[in-house]
């Protein structure tokens, strides 16, 4: 209502702006309340006219909602959200007052009502075949969605869907990359979830219980850091205690810092219910970057603090949008807390919640039991579990999580083991006598021969035994040369490993096919959604494309026939029977090659102890290539500058 007035402001003063009014369903400042006297879009298109308003575009991600006698606004339209962007483009050129209103419910509340059962649960899922993917962050930046998840693997950095924190919107399918996959799991299919933790008959009690506390809780949304404070305060008042809480949600988005304050005495509290600076006896982290940023550090005392620390990696929006933008160390981050801190508890609770339980939701109480064990919070196990059960939400798995929090400080031993029985050992890679010739060619060692045992059978499958050669006889003169130096260090020769791999086995039409068949992918659809489940490939042909067509579309499993037969014509890849190679972007692919190889022997010509630094740097910049299509052409172009900056000169390129 507030925001009325400004725009009526801005009508009288004819100013030049475009308003956006988000239509959610919820107040979303306090986290989902029901909008009271509300209006409908429809309606509110006509108070705006009313008012002056020049051009009004509604967009919604069903357009087809409204019933046909709605009254709109005169020239008021209707737009798919899939608009917004062209949406804002053309507001910007109409002069004076425009609005666009963005009619969607908050995704927050929406996946609540969904949990809840109050709204139909949408049974098409998202999964990023992970071999395919580039790691290029485009469908980050295009979903904004911090659900979807860099992750490092084996061959660089990678993205993933976090399944139990996915809003289910889809707009992660937008853009050129053909790793996404939707699933749709069977009828009754559960997925797999590692058994129940095994604890013993009795959790020993800690050797000192305090008797009123001060406990401040900081995290990010949509991880249950409200949810703690609720469940704490309500096993303090089981135990008969005095509690005064506040829950300082922010703008209760999903990522975004939440606060929680709890105080807890045996007798009446009065005043403020905030913990003030200085004043928290328990600092709970459940997330290191929130925790230890200096608005939340004035909070603890040297002297009077114990910091209970999850060193989980929660990857802000920055990081999800951009590969260049990585966490920040751990340590230093851990050290900052310390320091304002007597005492620290250090776990990494994301990793034990998904190893345990498979859902990272169980990471704040793992973190809860870990502070109860070390005796700060003045209520009793008990209770606790008492008030689990109350809230009525996955109350085994909290239950079992707040166990293993105190399991984890209790008896660390306890909780090496239980890793350990559910650690799968690592496999020794099998490999043919043809690809143990070649690796054993090189006479490598360490860390350079197991990049070379991954990556020698990946390109006989990608090609053959000869292209496999040209690999390893050029990584063996990079090992030579960097030898000879006589300072043991293998990180030239590692990079050359890791990057020339990476050029060679650019995934065409035919490895993404290959990548797409590999019995990995059906084992992460069977982990993550059960048996049964049925797969569409999400791709967006280079001939639909030609068409004009703007969106991927989806093939089911009876396109695994075509990804057969692109598989067993891989031998034309480079020849001039190859009708994939004519594109401009594979030409540039196969150029590459040629020109790493040209530059790392710029490199070696004069390799020195002064200049090794630079040739490594010059060795890993491949990094920097990644994605498909345009966006894989653009990095290109930034690896070519990046070559000049360091000295080198660039072989011509394809163009």
């Amino acid at each position: 209502h507030s925001g009325s007035l400004a725009i009526r402001q801005a009508i009288a003063a004819g100013t030049p702006i475009t308003y956006k009014i988000l239509y959610n369903s919820a107040v979303g400042m306090t986290g989902g309340q029901v909008v009271d006297g509300t209006i409908s879009v429809p309606a509110l298109t006509r108070t705006l006219e009313a008012e002056g308003v020049r051009k009004i575009i509604v967009t919604t991600d069903e357009p087809k909602k409204y019933a046909a006698r709605e009254r709109w606004a005169p020239g008021g339209e209707i737009w798919h959200r899939d608009r917004l962007i062209e949406a804002q483009e053309v507001l910007r050129a109409t002069p004076g007052v425009t609005v666009l209103i963005h009619d969607q419910m908050c995704a927050a509340e929406l996946r609540r009502q969904r949990k809840r059962g109050r709204m139909p649960d949408p049974a098409m899922r998202v999964l990023i075949n992970e071999a395919v993917c580039e790691g290029c962050g485009d469908c980050g930046a295009k979903s904004n969605c911090l659900s979807v998840l860099p992750v490092e693997t084996e061959y660089g950095r990678k993205t993933q869907i976090h399944q139990s924190s996915c809003n289910k919107d889809y707009s992660c399918l937008l853009g050129d990359c053909p790793a996404f996959v939707t699933v749709v799991p069977a009828a009754g299919a559960r997925r797999a979830r590692p058994p129940r933790p095994e604890f013993p008959d009795m959790i020993a009690e800690p050797l000192h219980h305090a008797t009123s506390a001060a406990i401040y809780m900081i995290g990010i949304g949509g991880t249950g850091v409200v949810t703690v404070n609720q469940v704490l305060g309500t096993a303090a008042l089981i135990d008969g205690q005095s509690v005064l809480g506040l829950d300082q949600t922010g703008l209760s988005q999903k990522g975004g810092q939440v606060v929680s304050h709890l105080k807890i005495a045996p007798h009446p509290l009065e005043g403020t219910n905030r913990v003030g600076n200085g004043a928290a006896d328990c600092y709970l982290v459940f997330d290191l970057l929130s925790g230890a940023a200096n608005q939340h550090l004035v909070r603890a005392a040297p002297q009077r603090t114990t910091a209970v620390i999850s060193t989980s990696k929660t990857p802000t929006g920055a990081m999800v949008r951009s590969p260049e933008v990585h966490f920040p160390a751990v340590d230093p981050l851990v050290r900052r807390i310390a320091e304002v801190s007597q005492q620290t508890v250090v776990l990494d609770a994301i990793s034990l919640a998904e190893r345990f339980f498979g859902d990272h939701l169980a990471a704040n109480m793992i973190v809860l039991g870990a502070a109860y064990q070390r005796g700060l919070l003045p209520v009793r196990a008990v209770a606790i579990e008492q008030a689990i059960e109350l809230n009525g939400v996955a109350v085994h798995m909290n239950c079992d999580a707040f166990r293993l929090g105190r399991m984890a400080v209790a008896d660390p031993a306890w909780l090496d083991r239980a890793e350990a029985a559910r650690r799968q050992p690592p496999s020794a890679p099998d490999l043919t006598p043809a690809a143990r010739t070649l690796l054993e060619s090189v006479a490598a060692t360490g860390e350079l021969r197991r990049l070379l045992e991954l990556r020698i059978p990946e390109l006989i499958a990608y090609q053959n035994e000869s292209y496999a050669r040209e690999y390893v006889e050029f990584v063996r003169r990079v090992a030579a040369a960097e030898q000879a130096l006589g300072h043991g260090e293998q990180r030239l020769s590692c990079a050359v490993a890791r990057y020339l791999f990476k050029l060679m086995a650019y995934k065409d039409e035919y490895e993404v096919a290959r990548l797409s068949l590999a019995p990995a992918l059906g084992q992460a659809i069977e982990q993550q959604f059960g048996v049964g489940a049925r797969r569409n490939y999400q791709l967006h042909p280079p001939l639909m494309r030609a068409l004009g067509w703007q969106h991927k579309i989806g093939f089911g499993s009876w396109f695994d026939t075509i990804y057969r037969l692109l598989v067993a014509l891989r031998r034309l890849r480079g020849t001039p029977f190859d009708i994939f190679g004519m594109a401009h972007v594979r030409r540039v692919e196969r150029a590459l090659i040629g020109e790493y190889r040209q530059l790392i022997e710029q490199a070696l010509i004069d390799l020195n102890p002064t200049n090794y630094e630079r040739a490594v740097q010059l060795a890993e910049l491949p990094d920097l290539i990644r994605g498909y299509e345009t966006i894989k052409l653009t990095n290109i172009a930034r690896f070519r500058a990046e070559v000049q900056a360091l000295g080198f000169s660039v072989p011509d390129p394809v163009r």
